[in-house]
């Protein structure tokens, strides 16, 4: 009997390099630790290189004792260059690397099969090869799970044609207000207020949640028939690499333990503020 939900995070597995030294993350992996650490059985996938580098990521993630699925692969392990402003994260992605040649194995398979959540996003999939991985690993997904899509818009590594698709493969939707106005021009609804633009995709892609965070301001969680919405507390930021995917992490452990709307976006806006207060993404007590 199964005691624990089953949660996957599937993507970027990378170094993030601040100016004071580099913390391991990447979007879908800082989500899987979050959601470990509120008692969920969850495992990353991802790949890394066969270089120090994945060596020492390896150890880390060995040390904060989450579950994994990645392969090791001959192109060099993920770095992302970090420059704070004021304490935002500005960020500059190494190409060509470990997390974009994330091979499908039947491990990926099975697991995803069991999965209660799957937490994805488009960052991933600007290579045919990850993006062939995670698109074949939502199809073994129960339709009966959560879906993910925590769209992650970097640089110039996106497309309508893959946030598209990725809508499609998704039933919770995460997404922060910058991210927002560039969709609703990609999309053409320009002239809708913001949570006219969330109830527009909640309908047209049929989602069961759409989170919406606009950073020290306040989130929205939108369901097709409701809201919350949660001024962000005001905490002592050290930086806020990884906040958006605790707060995810927390929402979703939080609404498979039961817990109704409102009662799950606290727990998920109490967990950001409190990452937010320590560096780097893969926060202790």
């Amino acid at each position: 009997m199964k005691t624990k939900p089953l949660i996957i995070g599937i993507g970027e597995l990378l170094w993030d390099v601040l100016p004071t030294g580099k913390k391991a993350g990447g979007a879908p992996i800082n989500f899987v630790y979050h959601a470990s650490r509120l008692g969920a059985e969850s495992y990353a996938i991802s790949a890394i290189g066969n270089d120090p580098l994945g060596d020492e990521i390896m150890q880390e993630i060995d040390r904060i004792g989450i579950n994994y699925i990645i392969e090791k692969v001959n192109y060099p392990t993920g770095t992302v260059l970090v420059e704070l402003k004021g304490g935002i994260p500005d960020y500059t992605i190494i190409e060509g690397v470990a997390w974009d040649h994330i091979p499908l194995t039947q491990p990926m398979t099975e697991l995803a099969k069991r999965a209660d959540v799957i937490c994805f996003g488009t960052l991933a999939q600007r290579s045919e090869e990850s993006r062939n991985t995670i698109q074949d690993i939502l199809a073994f997904v129960s339709e009966d799970a959560y879906r993910i899509l925590d769209v992650n818009i970097r640089q110039h590594y996106y497309s309508k044609e893959i946030i598209v698709s990725s809508l499609r493969n998704c039933n919770v939707f995460k997404i922060n207000d910058e991210e927002l106005l560039l969709l609703k021009e990609l999309f053409g609804k320009q002239e809708l207020g913001e949570e006219d633009a969330c109830r527009w995709f909640v309908k047209e892609f049929n989602l069961k949640f759409m989170i919406l965070t606009a950073g020290a301001d306040y989130s929205t969680i939108f369901t097709p028939h409701t809201h919350s919405r949660i001024q962000t507390p005001r905490v002592e930021v050290a930086d806020t690499v990884g906040a958006g995917d605790s707060f995810t992490g927390a929402f979703i452990s939080s609404i498979l333990d039961g817990k109704p709307l409102a009662e799950a976006h606290r727990a998920a806006v109490d967990r950001a503020a409190f990452v937010c207060t320590r560096h780097g993404a893969w926060v202790t007590e």
